[in-house]
Parts: C-alpha cells; sequence; structure tokens
C-alpha cells in the first residue's frame, strides 16, 4: 500500500540520499496521474511502482545492480509485482545490453537478469512505469526528449541509444491513445 511504499522510500532515503528519490515521487505523480486516465490500470497501485521502481538505489550507488538490488529487497517482502518493476524499469528493450550504465552485477545477477527479461511479457504497469522514469526528473514531469538528454549526459551515447529512444517514445504514444490525449496535458 502507499503507506508501506513511503516508510520503505523514507528508510531508503536514510541509507542512500540522493536525487533520486525525488525522481521517485515524480514517477509515481505521473504514473498516477496517466492510470487515473486508463481503463484496468489502478492509480494507486501506479503510484506504489513508480515510487519504488528504484528502491535498490537504498544499497548505495550504483549503475545496473540497483535493478537487481531492488528486485531482490522487495521480492523478499513479498511484494513480487512492485519486484518485477524494480527490474523491467530499465527495458524498454528487453535486452540487458541496451542499458544505460556500467554493468556492475555480479555474474549471477547478470545471467538472472538476462534469463529474467527473456521471458517476461510486459503489461501496462511494465510500459507505465518505463514511460514514467523516462519523463520524470527529481523536479518533476518534463518532456522526453529532456530526461533522455540528462540520461545521456550522465551515462554515453552508446551505439543502442536511436533504438532505446524510439522504444521510448512507442511507449509515449501507446499511453496517449490509451488515455485518448497527449500525456503531457
Amino acid at each position: 500500500d502507499t503507506d508501506d511504499a513511503k516508510e520503505m522510500i523514507a528508510e531508503a532515503e536514510m541509507m542512500n540520499p540522493g536525487p533520486w528519490v525525488s525522481h521517485s515521487y515524480a514517477a509515481a505523480e505521473n504514473a498516477k496521474c496517466i492510470a487515473k486516465k486508463c481503463d484496468g490500470i489502478d492509480p494507486e497501485c501506479a503510484y506504489v511502482m513508480g515510487l519504488l521502481h528504484d528502491i535498490g538505489r537504498r544499497e548505495g550507488f550504483s549503475y545496473l545492480r540497483h535493478v537487481v538490488d531492488g528486485y531482490t529487497y522487495l521480492a523478499d517482502q513479498g511484494y513480487d509485482d512492485a519486484a518485477r518493476i524494480c527490474l523491467t524499469h530499465s527495458f524498454q528493450i528487453p535486452d540487458i545490453h541496451t542499458y544505460f550504465g556500467k554493468h556492475d552485477c555480479t555474474t549471477e545477477q547478470a545471467e538472472f537478469l538476462e534469463h529474467y527479461l527473456k521471458r517476461v511479457e510486459y503489461d501496462d504497469y511494465d510500459r507505465l512505469i518505463q514511460l514514467c522514469d523516462a519523463i520524470s526528473l527529481p523536479q518533476g514531469a518534463v518532456v522526453m526528449e529532456k530526461r533522455l538528454v540528462d540520461v545521456a549526459m550522465r551515462y554515453g551515447l552508446p551505439d543502442f541509444t536511436l533504438t532505446k529512444w524510439q522504444a521510448n517514445f512507442d511507449l509515449k504514444e501507446y499511453f496517449d491513445r490509451r488515455t485518448g490525449c497527449n500525456i503531457y496535458t
């Protein structure tokens, strides 16, 4: 529930303060707002998943490892759906090699993530949090291009950049259709 998620974030912020916390709140608010316009997506559930998508950052600064850390933390507590979002939110294309940033997982973690991404079928919660991650800065909602440039400035531009960016724009178009409006409004 929302109160439990907020408690988890407060604890995580004490462990590893940083702009990721405000980004998580922005993603949660954006997810809730968009979900209100979509049949079949619960706004409160979307809020919680948006809030917890980066909870793996509680373990300290990391790159790819944060998705596995978040999954492990939430799965160990029985929050399987939110744990899943920790793994899928960075992969609009379900391929571990499309991650922006360093691959700092152990070999076992990387193998687990690669296997997981090969067999998972994304649902609208996966897609919604991927979208909200791509339109949320710590200051709040932004046009996707601003967030994508923010990520590129921090992590560089790998060969797959245009393919991944196109996948983000495809998500926006999908939710524009689902909501019947431009999600930026």
